[in-house]
């Protein structure tokens, strides 16, 4: 039963990570989006990978938690992408790029 409730919790947040994301592209900008927040939920994916394949535990669940997991990467891709456009818009250019 728990790994049935734990995978309910998994789908519903997984299921907001796709929404985001395709928000973010769309919105062309990294300004309204928290990186700490975004790697927090990463590093929060890999510790309950790392429970599951520590206990051995080698079922649905751990597939749940690869796939949210790789969404949310690619909200970081996003993130990144945004950043960038953003500083491209401001012609905003470090040092080190300008050399």
């Amino acid at each position: 039963m728990s790994n049935i409730l734990e995978t309910i919790m998994l789908i519903c947040f997984g299921l907001s990570w796709p929404i985001n994301m395709i928000k973010a592209y769309k919105a062309r900008t990294a300004k309204a989006t928290s990186l700490p927040f975004i790697l927090l939920i990463i590093t929060g994916y890999i510790g309950g990978t790392a429970a599951k394949l520590i206990n051995h535990q080698f079922n649905y669940v751990l597939v749940v938690y690869f796939i949210n997991l790789a969404i949310v990467l690619l909200n970081l891709a996003v993130y990144f992408r945004n950043v960038a456009l953003d500083k491209k818009r401001t012609g905003d250019v470090s040092e080190a790029e300008k050399n």
